[in-house]
């Protein structure tokens, strides 16, 4: 585990807990690495792994893995090159992205996982013609048939009657063949399942790779919501789950009433209906947020309810240029990425004024 130390303010469970959730992420990464060596300029892959490598520069610092931070970081801006220039033929994606998960894997201390068995080549050749069924006599005819036995000298001449020639069994049918396919190749995209059975004269049809699974989320942290009656003296929104939950420890070790979002959309339709009692809550807001950004959020918030949250961002951009452009956006202060959590929980007793 290579620049890792625990924090100290961590529970017992919630790195391993980390950990666990961090396999599966490893998984969705290698199955991304194989698809960006097959097509290097797939962007559906390369957006996946830049918003995977995004969450891992923001919560592994977090959790005592500064060296992973930094190594997503360079990651992330590496495939956002990517994005930029998906054309371009001089780097191979495929491989890099490999070394990346191997990487992680041996700084998180877990297994690398396995790439997924190589699919079988499609058939490029006409597919085999079934063989063909044969007549067979059920009986041989004698080449040299004996000679008709010879009638008595005294008695008349009789010429015996010829055997009946041999009865042919009836022709098989060939089976049924698809004009549009039985001469043609049986070729199959590697993630596509046929339509239809193939052509009957395949015996065994080599079978179609299975899809890659989707990439998995770690487990989605729960915040208690604020008691019935009360206004929550947080609201932080944020869609990494290891470091929502991270968040929810601390503040609920400290006592306070807080509230947690994943979402930007559904955090500001919340935030706009919430009725807060003539209170200022603090609001922790992550500026790269799935459905609608940060920085959209609190527009919102001031042309509609100008006053009434105090904002904080959270985010992994923490150049000059960026902390200037939240705090002229109007917000109060800029917590980057990856958060400590002692430092965070002493800045927001300040914020929060306790």
């Amino acid at each position: 585990m290579t620049g890792h130390a625990t924090p100290p303010e961590l529970p017992p469970g919630l790195l391993e807990e980390y950990l666990a959730g961090m396999r599966p992420v490893l998984v969705a990464l290698a199955g991304l690495a194989e698809r960006l060596a097959a097509t290097r300029n797939d962007l559906a892959a390369l957006e996946a792994l830049r918003r995977e490598t995004h969450k891992i520069h923001g919560s592994a610092g977090s959790f005592g893995f500064m060296e992973v931070s930094r190594l997503a970081a360079g990651m992330e801006a590496t495939v956002k090159d990517w994005i930029s220039w998906p054309g371009d033929p001089e780097v191979d994606r495929g491989s890099l992205t490999r070394w990346f998960v191997a990487r992680l894997a041996e700084m998180l201390g877990l297994e690398v996982p396995r790439p997924a068995a190589a699919a079988p080549r499609p058939r490029v050749g006409p597919a085999p013609r079934p063989p063909q069924a044969t007549t067979r006599p059920t009986q041989q005819p004698q080449r040299n048939p004996p000679p008709p036995p010879r009638a008595p000298a005294s008695g008349p001449k009789v010429t015996p009657a010829p055997p009946p020639p041999p009865r042919a069994q009836p022709k098989a049918e060939p089976p049924a063949r698809s004009p549009a396919k039985a001469d043609l190749p049986w070729i199959l995209p590697p993630d596509a399942a046929p339509a239809e059975p193939p052509a009957p004269a395949i015996e065994h049809p080599p079978p179609a790779p299975p899809k890659p699974a989707p990439a998995p989320s770690p487990p989605v942290a729960v915040a208690p919501p604020a008691p019935a009656g009360e206004v929550p003296e947080i609201v932080f929104v944020e869609d990494d789950a290891a470091l929502a939950e991270l968040l929810a420890y601390g503040l609920s070790t400290r006592g306070y009433r807080f509230v947690a979002y994943r979402n930007g959309r559904e955090a500001l339709q919340e935030l706009l209906a919430l009725d807060v009692r003539g209170t200022h809550p603090l609001l922790l807001l992550d500026v790269d947020l799935p459905a609608l950004d940060g920085y959209s959020i609190l527009d919102a918030l001031q042309r509609a309810r100008p006053g009434t949250y105090r904002v904080v961002f959270t985010t992994v951009h923490g150049t000059e240029e960026e902390q200037l452009r939240g705090l002229e956006a109007g917000a109060l202060d800029y917590l980057v990425k990856p958060i400590s959590l002692r430092v965070a929980l002493e800045k927001i007793k300040r914020w929060v004024g306790r």
